[in-house]
Formats: C-alpha cells, structure tokens, sequence
C-alpha cells in the first residue's frame, strides 16, 4: 500500500525548501507554499533557471516568522504574515498576478547575494490565482508555484533514475510536493485521482522537466544529469517528464506515513 513518504514545502519560489513531518492544506496548497517570490526590476519572477544561487538561499518557518539564509551573508527575519507593502502587478510565465513588497531591508538583503537588482513580494491571502482551466475547476487556486498547487514523485521513481544514471541525485533537486513511497516506479504516471488523509487530489498533468534539477543545492553548480539521462528515457513530444503535477478537492492535514488511496487510474502520461 503506497504511503507518503516525505512533505516538502517552498516558503519562497526557487529558494531552498523546508521539509516537514506534518503540514496543513488550506484552500491553495499547502500552507505557506510559494507564497513568496523574488522579481527583477521589469517584475518578472526570478528563479533558479536564470540564477542557480537561489538554491542556496535557505528558509525556515516559526510561528510569527519567515528566516531566509545563507552560509556567507547570514540571516534576516520576516513577518510570516505581512499586513503592509505596496501593491505590485509580477509576472509568473504568462499570469499577471497582484502581489505586495515586504521590505527595503529585504530586497537589499537578496540583491546584495544575488548580485542582482530584485524584489521580494508575497500574495495576499485574498488574492485569487487561478490554475490553468484547460487542467482545473474554476475553483481552483494556487500562490505563486509555476502552475499547479502539488507536484507529486515516489522514491521509486528516483531510485530508478539514478540506477540509469549510476548516481546518487536527492530528492530535492526535483522540487515536489509530495513524496509518495512503497509504490513501483512511475507508478504516479497511470494516477488520475487519489485520497490522502481525507483529501483529495487530481493528478491531470505530468510535470516537464527544465534545467533547475541539474542544480546542486548545496553548490549552486550546474550539471548535465538528469537532463541527459531524461531525454534517453523519459521524452515525449520534444520535453522530458518527471513527476505528476496535481490539484486539491479540500483542505486538512497531511502527515508522513498516510495511507495514499489510489481511486481512479488511466492511460501512463506521458505515454512512455
């Protein structure tokens, strides 16, 4: 019986992330899930595709505060939830999506290690974002991920990648969600619906792969794998696949070891 086998969640689009043992899921994901970003002075939304030392910028979450860090220019600390800020149109792909500023000390902060003009900005909470309706309910609503609220793996899926690759790549490089264990490999390529803890969740497209998992999150360092192993094995209408991207029918708590039901199953996507 498959079971979640880690929680990982991102505070701030294409920063380190945080792994958890147990986590709420509000009406967007799960909670405080990229509902920070860092833009560049024409307000679009940086990431590590365009700058790799995002990896290294660490998060970590208390009750009343957002910790950003790294191993040279030390920490700064951030309301968890803000009150103030500027109101601020950024651009994620093709959204136009109203966001606000958090701080001056901030942006200096992250311009200064990312040698970089740039903004940090968060989503309201009332701010409404919408998931492309070609894959979703009108109802449904994400922060500032790159499309969907989840991105779902399973370890088994890695270990196979690395047995092609002859490496060792963490889960980490490949930024999901939800780390699903005691399941074959690529298994979450056949799940259309599935139910954990109560909730349920929609699996309506595989997630194409692009250079950020050759970034090592330790390093910043930029490498050829998995891309190339991916384009032997896992390729597809000229893009490599990794991962199920997936939606949420409702709120409540996930927590490691819950029993994931697997309720409705189709065609593998992609088709490999």
């Amino acid at each position: 019986m498959p079971v979640l086998g880690n929680i990982f969640i991102y505070p701030v689009k294409s920063l380190a992330g945080i792994q958890v043992s147990s986590w709420q899921v509000n009406e967007k994901g799960l909670l405080h899930d990229r509902k920070w970003m860092l833009i560049d002075s024409n307000k679009q939304f940086l990431s590590q595709r365009r700058l790799p030392k995002m990896a290294l910028i660490k998060t970590q979450l208390t009750e009343t505060k957002l910790l950003l860090s790294t191993a040279t220019s030390g920490s700064i600390s951030l309301p968890l939830y803000p009150s103030e800020g500027t109101n601020i149109v950024s651009t994620i792909w093709k959204d136009q999506c109203l966001s606000k500023t958090v701080s001056k000390e901030a942006d200096h902060w992250l311009s200064d290690f990312l040698e970089i003009k740039c903004q940090l900005v968060y989503q309201p909470d009332k701010v409404v974002r919408a998931v492309d309706p070609d894959y979703a309910n009108h109802s449904d609503k994400v922060n500032f991920s790159d499309g969907f609220p989840f991105l779902i793996t399973s370890d088994a899926s890695l270990n196979s990648l690395n047995q092609a690759m002859d490496l060792q790549l963490p889960m980490q490089r490949f930024r999901p969600n939800l780390v699903i264990s005691q399941c074959k490999s690529y298994a979450e390529d056949s799940w259309r619906k599935i139910t954990i803890n109560n909730i349920s969740f929609r699996l309506p497209k595989p997630c194409s792969r692009c250079s950020v998992p050759t970034i090592d999150t330790e390093t910043a360092q930029t490498s050829k794998e998995p891309l190339t192993t991916l384009n032997r094995i896992r390729k597809w209408n000229k893009q490599v696949f990794f991962g199920q991207n997936a939606l949420h029918d409702n709120p409540g708590i996930l927590s490691i070891n819950d029993v994931v039901q697997i309720n409705s199953t189709g065609p593998n996507q992609p088709p490999l």
